[in-house]
């Protein structure tokens, strides 16, 4: 019977693992960031009289559709860093223009549906230069939060 025996020589020297910058343990910070901002702002937006929420979990104890900031922002963060996060600066610029229109584009779809309803005064222009800058500031909070990694 033949045995295989490894070689000290190979054993003293391991190669140091190459850490992922795109992990969760990284992105917990931006989540609960992107979070934070989006449930403040439909606060806000709520309490100044902009949009309701008619059809929303909770409503006793929530003014604001919980769900939408503490599930589907966080999904879509995950979604928009992981694709964002090696593209050029005119392609972030693209991508966020893009999920900007989108998200305009979903506001309107929920509308229909009776999730949201916003006052005559609203212009869905204001959600594509409000989501913009929500996409940038969650992309410079991302890259602060993990310059360490870089």
């Amino acid at each position: 019977m033949i045995t295989v025996k490894h070689l000290k020589s190979l054993n003293e020297q391991e190669l140091p693992k190459k850490r992922s910058h795109f992990s969760i343990r990284n992105l917990i910070p931006t989540l609960l960031f992107a979070s934070l901002i989006g449930t403040y702002l439909d606060l806000f937006f709520t309490g100044v009289g902009l949009y309701t929420f008619p059809k929303r979990p909770f409503p006793e104890l929530f003014s604001i559709n919980i769900f939408f900031p503490l599930v589907g922002l966080p999904c879509l963060i995950i979604l928009y860093l992981y694709i964002i996060h090696n593209l050029s600066k005119w392609k972030k610029a693209g991508l966020i223009m893009l999920l900007s229109l989108l998200m305009a584009v979903f506001e309107r779809y929920s509308e229909t549906l009776g999730f949201l309803d916003h006052t005559n005064s609203w212009k869905h222009i204001y959600s594509v230069f409000g989501y913009s800058l929500y996409f940038i500031v969650i992309d410079y909070f991302y890259r602060w939060s993990n310059k360490s990694y870089e």
